[in-house]
This record gives C-alpha cells, sequence and structure tokens, in this order.
C-alpha cells in the first residue's frame, strides 16, 4: 500500500510496447502503401478501398461499401461480413480485432477502439480487447465503441453515443454512456 501522503506518479518513460518486427514492417507498409489512398480515393472507387484493405489482410464479404476517409489502424485485424458499409471518416483502431457482421452498418464519423492504458501502472502500458459488431446492426455517426464491446446482432447505436458496455441483440441505446432505450422492431 503505499503512503497517501507521497501519491504514486505516472512515469511515462518506462512506457514501452512491444510489437514483433514483422507486425512493425506491415504497419509501415500500411501506413505508406495502403491508408493514404483509403484516405483520397472517391466515392466512385469505393471498390478500390475494399481491394485495398483486402490487399494488406483485411477479411472482407462481398459487397462492402467503404467510403472515403475511412481509418484503418491494422487492416489484418478487421473481418467485415456480407453488404456492410463503413461510413466517410469512420476510424478502426484496432490492435486487437474488430469484426462486423452480415449487413451492419458503421456510419460516418464512428470511432472504434480497441485500445486504452492501464492507468493503474505508473507507465500506462497500451491493453487491448476485441470489438465485436453482430449483422443487421447499426452503428450511428459519431458513435464511441470502446475496448471489448460487444454489439448483438440487430442493434442500434444512437448518434454521439458512448459505448463501453455489451449492447443486447435487437435493442436501441443512445447516450454518454449508452444506455438502453427500447427494443428495436422491423415492422416489414
Amino acid at each position: 500500500m503505499s503512503d497517501p501522503a507521497k501519491p504514486l506518479q505516472v512515469d511515462l518513460r518506462k512506457s514501452r510496447t512491444k510489437w514483433a518486427k514483422a507486425t512493425l514492417l506491415k504497419r509501415i507498409a500500411w501506413n505508406v502503401l495502403g491508408q493514404p489512398w483509403l484516405l483520397v480515393l472517391p466515392r466512385p472507387l469505393h471498390r478500390v478501398n475494399s481491394y485495398i484493405l483486402r490487399l494488406f489482410g483485411a477479411n472482407l464479404g462481398k459487397k462492402c461499401l467503404v467510403m472515403p476517409g475511412v481509418r484503418v489502424l491494422m487492416p489484418w485485424n478487421l473481418t467485415v461480413g456480407d453488404y456492410c458499409a463503413i461510413g466517410r471518416d469512420a476510424e478502426i483502431y484496432n490492435f486487437a480485432t474488430v469484426t462486423i457482421g452480415n449487413m451492419a452498418v458503421i456510419s460516418q464519423y464512428v470511432f472504434l477502439c480497441t485500445g486504452t492504458h492501464d492507468f493503474t501502472d505508473s507507465a500506462m502500458p497500451l491493453t487491448y480487447k476485441p470489438i465485436s459488431i453482430g449483422s443487421h446492426s447499426w452503428v450511428a455517426a459519431g458513435a464511441f465503441v470502446g475496448p471489448g464491446v460487444f454489439i448483438g446482432d440487430g442493434a442500434v447505436v444512437g448518434a454521439r453515443s458512448t459505448v463501453a458496455k455489451d449492447v443486447p441483440p435487437w435493442t436501441v441505446v443512445a447516450g454518454s454512456p449508452a444506455r438502453v432505450l427500447k427494443r428495436r422492431e422491423i415492422l416489414r
């Protein structure tokens, strides 16, 4: 137990994340040869964005729409189902895997974040947990989804929501922090 009169302090000089050389080389290649294209290609060339992501190891299903400006940290940690859409300027910060089910929509400016830091350790080391987004779900504009979150099939996450806990299937959540508002029902 530490002395309360002398609180521990953060010492970021000790903070180091060790990556395998192969991972470092893949990240360099992606940041130089792949990611820049996703930022500049216009919408009519969205199929090229999917091709580039696949080329760098992403597992994308058929007929995926990847809009301009999408940022992906590690495409080899990304799995996307069939007939999905990833909106303009969405960011997938995926130190751990991000899995997106069939017919899911990730709207513009969404931030899917698998990484955080252990703030109880003075060196604040990087930690990460996977994110899973179910089939037929929709993460609306500007929402933040944190590490380790599971969003169930058919769920809707409201715009600008902050999701730090799992979302049950076929529910609508919104707010910061997100909370269940109602059950999602599709009328036709």
